[in-house]
C-alpha cells in the first residue's frame, strides 16, 4: 500500500509538470470494441493528437458490434489512425519515447489489432512498450483533463485526489469503483448481467430509433429530447426498482421490460411516435435512476468505513449523456452532508473510447522506468482489481 501511495503522489505531481526535466511523449493505440484510435500524449498533460475512426455504419448494419466485421475494419483503419496521429502531432517516430496500447478488457480479436500495431512499432523502433487496462484509463482520464490549479494559482477543488469514486458506464461495463491510487482499485458495484450501454443499444434498436452517424446511445438521447409530447401505449407496465438496497447493477431486466411492453401491445406496428417517445423516456429515466440509487449506497458504504471521498469521476461512453450528467450533479448535491462530493466529467470526446486516455494511463509506469515485454498478449477478461497485484 505504501508503494501505491508513493506512485500516486508521483503521478499527481507529474501531472502538474513539477518533476520532469524533459517531456516524455507516448504514442498510444486503442481497439477494444468498435472504435479505432491512436493518439499522442505527453507527460506535461498535452494531447498532441487524438484520432478516433468510428464504425457507426457497421454497427447499424449488424445491429451491434460484429466481431468479424469489426476486426477487419480495425485492420484497415489502424494504419490510417497511426499516420494521422503522428502527422497531427507534428512528430515522427524519432520523437516518440514510448508506445502504449489497450491490453484489455475487451473483445479479444479487436484488442489484437492495437496490440500488434504497438508491439510491431515498439520492436522495430526499439521503444519501450506498455499494455494498459481500459477501465483504469477511464478512471484516470480526469487527472489528464482537469486543471490542477485555478487562474489565481490556488489548487483547483475539482482536481480529483485519491481516494475518489469512479463511475464507469459503457457498452461493456457498469461499475462503481473506489480508486485508492493509480493502480489500486476496489469494485464496489458491478452489473450482474448486461451493461447499461449494451441495454441502451438494444432498446434503441427495439424502438427503431434512427442512428444515422451517431451511436445507438446518442441516438436514443436525441430522440428523447424531441419537443413532442409522449403518450403511453394502451397497455403499459411500470418499471420497478431493480434490486433495491443492494450495491449491484442489473440492466437486462430493463431491456426485457421494454420488450414485454412491445409484445403486450402487439409489436412496433401498433406504436405511434408518441408511444415510442413515452417508452424511451421512461426507460432512460429508469436506467439513470438505478445509477443514482447505487451511487447513494456506495457513498453510504464509504461513510460507514470512514473513507473520505471528495470526487466522483465519471467515464465511459454513456457518461456523454447530458441528462445523466445533470442527474448525477443533482444526486451528489442531495447526498452531501458534511462535505460536498464533486462530479468530475472529462470532455465528451474523452468519455467514449479513445487512445489519449490509454497514453496517459501508461505514463506513470513509463516515468518509473517500467515496461512490458514484446511477447505480451491481450487479456479480454481482466478485473481492474488485479492491477494492484500485477505491478
Amino acid at each position: 500500500m505504501r508503494l501505491n501511495s508513493i506512485r500516486s503522489r508521483l503521478f499527481q505531481r507529474t501531472a502538474c509538470n513539477l518533476l520532469l526535466s524533459r517531456r516524455f511523449t507516448v504514442l498510444a493505440f486503442e481497439s477494444s470494441a468498435d472504435d479505432t484510435c491512436a493518439a499522442v500524449v505527453t507527460s506535461d498533460r498535452q494531447i498532441l493528437s487524438n484520432v478516433v475512426i468510428r464504425q457507426s455504419d457497421l454497427v447499424q448494419k449488424w445491429g451491434g458490434i460484429n466481431p468479424a466485421a469489426a476486426v477487419l475494419a480495425h485492420q484497415a483503419n489502424m494504419p490510417i489512425a497511426a499516420r494521422r496521429a503522428l502527422t497531427e502531432a507534428k512528430i515522427d517516430m524519432s520523437n516518440v519515447d514510448g508506445i502504449a496500447f489497450t491490453r484489455g478488457p475487451g473483445m479479444g480479436v479487436c484488442l489484437s489489432v492495437a496490440l500488434n500495431a504497438a508491439k510491431t512499432l515498439a520492436a522495430v523502433h526499439n521503444k519501450p512498450l506498455i499494455g494498459v487496462h481500459h477501465m483504469q484509463a477511464h478512471a484516470l482520464t480526469a487527472l489528464l483533463t482537469t486543471p490542477m490549479h485555478q487562474p489565481d494559482g490556488k489548487l483547483n477543488p475539482a482536481f480529483p485526489r485519491f481516494p475518489y469514486l469512479t463511475l464507469l458506464v459503457s457498452g461493456g461495463h457498469t461499475q462503481i469503483v473506489l480508486a485508492k491510487s493509480i493502480n489500486s482499485f476496489r469494485i464496489m458495484a458491478t452489473t450482474l448481467d448486461e451493461s447499461i450501454g449494451r441495454t441502451i443499444d438494444k432498446v434503441s434498436r427495439l424502438l427503431q430509433i434512427e442512428w444515422g452517424s451517431m451511436s445507438p446511445g446518442s441516438a436514443l438521447e436525441n430522440f428523447c429530447r424531441q419537443p413532442e409530447e409522449g403518450v403511453l401505449p394502451e397497455i403499459f407496465v411500470p418499471f420497478n426498482p431493480v434490486m433495491p438496497g443492494r450495491l449491484a447493477f442489473s440492466y437486462s431486466a430493463l431491456h426485457s421490460h421494454v420488450d414485454r411492453i412491445l409484445d403486450l401491445n402487439g409489436g412496433m406496428e401498433n406504436f405511434s411516435l408518441a408511444n415510442r417517445l413515452a417508452v424511451a423516456r421512461i426507460f432512460q429515466n429508469a436506467a439513470f435512476g438505478q445509477i443514482e440509487e447505487k451511487l447513494k449506497l456506495a457513498l453510504e458504504d464509504c461513510k460507514r468505513h470512514n473513507i473520505e471521498v471528495g470526487h466522483l469521476v465519471i467515464g465511459g461512453g454513456v457518461a456523454s449523456n447530458s441528462l445523466l450528467r445533470e442527474r448525477l450533479n443533482a444526486c451528489l448535491i442531495s447526498c452531501s452532508t458534511d462535505s460536498r462530493v464533486e462530479a468530475v466529467f472529462p470532455p465528451i470526446q474523452l468519455c467514449t473510447d479513445n487512445a489519449a486516455m490509454i497514453g496517459w494511463a501508461s505514463m506513470h509506469r513509463f516515468l518509473a522506468g517500467e515496461h512490458d515485454d514484446y511477447t505480451i498478449n491481450p487479456r479480454s477478461k481482466w478485473s481492474i482489481e488485479d492491477l494492484e497485484n500485477n505491478f
